[in-house]
């Protein structure tokens, strides 16, 4: 079958190791559902597996790809829960949580296999493309909202580096929740586009807001991380689910962090019920991702060109005909 992968490690040059050519199809095993893959987007962590982080070169050839929705063995419309492991569902009952693709063979390919327990269905108002963004960077952003920054309506939130797919979701989830969001970014069009997606208002990166807010969503790490810091009430809770700058901030800003009482969370992907909610939240609501780009699989390079760069603006989705 047709494979997007990873065929070697680069980690200074990623798209090196990018290949896209024909692999194995999966073979039945128990527990286990082959699907067909009708959508699948793309996520930093597809490049971050490039770069060797997460995969071992021992695993490669991987096909790349956490995302999907498609159709399952019984002609069901699913989506798929990229989190393996961590419930000892399909898979054995010690076996530590992993993404997709760190262990196991990815979506960006025409089937993947995955424990049946990780599949949902997929809710008919969601087209696939729509349905394929949402189990990594939107799930992350709905966990960090409200999971680990346990907001309300009414709260204010910073979402730094408008434009990625983490920092779009929470945008967008945020102003459906009745949160005051804030944004932030270098790019005036990203910044443009923030507002119409809902933010009261987005700022250049590191600019000082109009108040202090009740929580940070950050992503960007080293960058944005004083900043972010800086912009919380007292009490206020900073969840970082990613470092794109890098993770070593040049000042950690400890004693504000103790003096005011800040808390700092880390979050990871989210849950089989977060997904489940997620997708309920988005069907019943009209909340729909924002995608930046859909391609055809066999342009799957230009997205990962595209993705590498920072130029898009919310998801980009690669389709099987």
């Amino acid at each position: 079958m047709f494979a997007v992968y990873a065929a070697r490690i680069d980690r200074d040059q990623p798209l090196n190791g990018l290949e896209l050519g024909e692999r194995p199809a999966p073979e039945a095993r128990p527990g286990w559902s082959t699907v067909k893959v009708r959508a699948a987007s793309l996520n930093h962590h597809d490049l971050w597996s490039l770069r060797g982080v997460g995969l071992a070169e021992d695993k490669l050839p991987m096909i790349l790809g956490c995302d999907a929705a498609g159709v399952d063995e019984d002609g069901n419309e699913v989506v798929l829960h990229s989190v393996i492991g961590q419930s000892g569902h399909g898979v054995g009952p010690n076996e530590p949580r992993s993404i997709l693709t760190e262990r196991y063979q990815g979506t960006f390919a025409e089937q993947v296999a995955v424990p049946t327990w990780n599949v949902l269905p997929k809710p008919r108002e969601l087209s696939f493309e729509e349905a394929a963004c949402l189990p990594t960077a939107w799930l992350t952003a709905y966990r960090m909202l409200f999971t680990n920054a346990g907001v309300r309506p009414g709260d204010s939130v910073l979402v730094q580096g408008a434009g990625g797919g983490v920092a779009t979701a929470a945008i967008v989830l945020g102003k459906a929740a009745g949160l005051r969001v804030f944004a932030t970014s270098r790019d005036e069009a990203k910044r443009k586009r923030a507002v119409e997606l809902g933010a009261v208002e987005a700022l250049e990166s590191g600019a000082r807001l109009p108040q202090r807010v009740d929580a940070v969503i950050e992503t960007v790490g080293a960058a944005t991380w004083s900043h972010s810091v800086k912009s919380l009430k007292p009490g206020g809770t900073l969840v970082i689910s990613g470092a794109t700058s890098g993770d070593r901030p040049s000042h950690a800003e400890l004693t504000r962090i103790f003096f005011l009482e800040l808390k700092v969370v880390g979050s990871t992907m989210g849950t089989k019920d977060e997904l489940e909610d997620l997708l309920a939240f988005c069907a019943a609501t009209g909340v729909r991702p924002v995608i930046d780009e859909v391609l055809p699989m066999d342009l799957a390079r230009e997205g990962f060109e595209r993705l590498a760069s920072g130029d898009q603006f919310g998801k980009i989705v690669l389709t099987n005909s």
